[in-house]
């Protein structure tokens, strides 16, 4: 019988030595998870914005028709983004068991995402739900930071939870959406379609201003410029995370960063500035990319300035 004790109080204490390390590991917060819930603090019982958008299939979707009478799902995610192809099983699975009180819509973030290979990775992935690829409109809207990011909103039309992990955090948030909407006369009216300014060669740009990381403030429209400006647009992620999701794109930004490093040693009179997009971008990353590669242009996060939007 003691024997028998003993061997049962050793395999306890095995068990609990193995589950431990797991457990702590666990409480570990995902870096993305804490940068969607941070990006979504301000965004938390807010209304959700009134948008017209549409698929990639040609459909109309407009969200201000859709609160008061289904929750909505908003799904950011990109055909490069690890994360976000390991979780398309289960937002495939969320879409087919939507039931009629729940619209669950994909948005491709637009980056370095061109519309055929969203269209390849439809059929290769097998998923069914609409597909928006966003001109920078949304993501700027609902705050985007990482991908994947998720957005619930509920059927009263406010902003009910934003994260990154598809876990149970995520399922209690759907399910809490689909409860039934509070009468709010913000509810009422019609839908806008976002006008968004694209400016393209020959085209006259407005007074853009952006803090630099050197604490400096960079004007476009500055009067003691005498030669041209040049705006570089990056992200620190690209040659590293895409060396193997995207291999070529990878390269493609090597090559652009060395050849404006290049550039901007050659001629005085150019203004440059480097300005990251905030997908995957804190401050500090930028700290490091610039402290890493040593360019010579200074830089600025998009986050906290007006930056044209480009034609895609």
């Amino acid at each position: 019988m003691r024997t028998r004790w003993l061997a049962f109080v050793a395999s306890l204490l095995a068990t609990f030595l193995l589950v431990v390390p797991l457990s702590a590991s666990n409480a570990k917060e995902d870096p993305g998870q804490q940068r969607a819930e941070t990006a979504g603090q301000g965004l938390i019982g807010t209304f959700a914005p009134k948008l017209v958008l549409r698929s990639i299939d040609g459909e109309v979707i407009d969200l201000g028709k859709l609160y008061g009478k289904k929750a909505v799902y908003l799904k950011f995610w990109a055909t490069w983004c690890v994360p976000c192809r390991e979780q398309m099983p289960h937002f495939e699975r969320a879409y087919q068991t939507a039931g009629r009180d729940l619209a669950v819509i994909a948005v491709d973030i637009g980056f370095n995402d061109p519309l055929e290979d969203v269209r390849m990775f439809r059929r290769q992935s097998g998923i069914t739900m609409p597909i928006v690829i966003d001109d920078g409109s949304l993501g700027e809207a609902f705050h985007l930071r990482v991908t994947p990011q998720h957005v619930v909103i509920g059927r009263d039309g406010r902003i009910q939870y934003v994260g990154h992990l598809a876990d149970q955090r995520l399922e209690d948030a759907l399910a809490a959406a689909r409860m039934p909407a509070k009468a709010s006369s913000r509810l009422s009216g019609g839908s806008s379609q976002v006008k968004t300014a694209y400016y393209g060669v020959g085209d006259q740009l407005p007074e853009i201003s952006a803090a630099t990381l050197d604490g400096q403030t960079f004007h476009t429209q500055d009067s003691g410029a005498n030669g041209p400006t040049v705006l570089v647009f990056m992200d620190t992620f690209c040659e590293w995370y895409l060396e193997t999701s995207r291999p070529s794109v990878s390269k493609s930004c090597r090559e652009v960063r060395e050849q404006v490093n290049a550039l901007a040693q050659g001629n005085a009179r150019i203004r440059w500035l480097g300005i990251a997009s905030g997908i995957w971008t804190t401050k500090d990353d930028l700290v490091d990319y610039r402290d890493k590669y040593k360019p010579g242009i200074p830089y600025a996060r998009r986050i906290g300035c007006v930056i044209p939007n480009i034609p895609r």
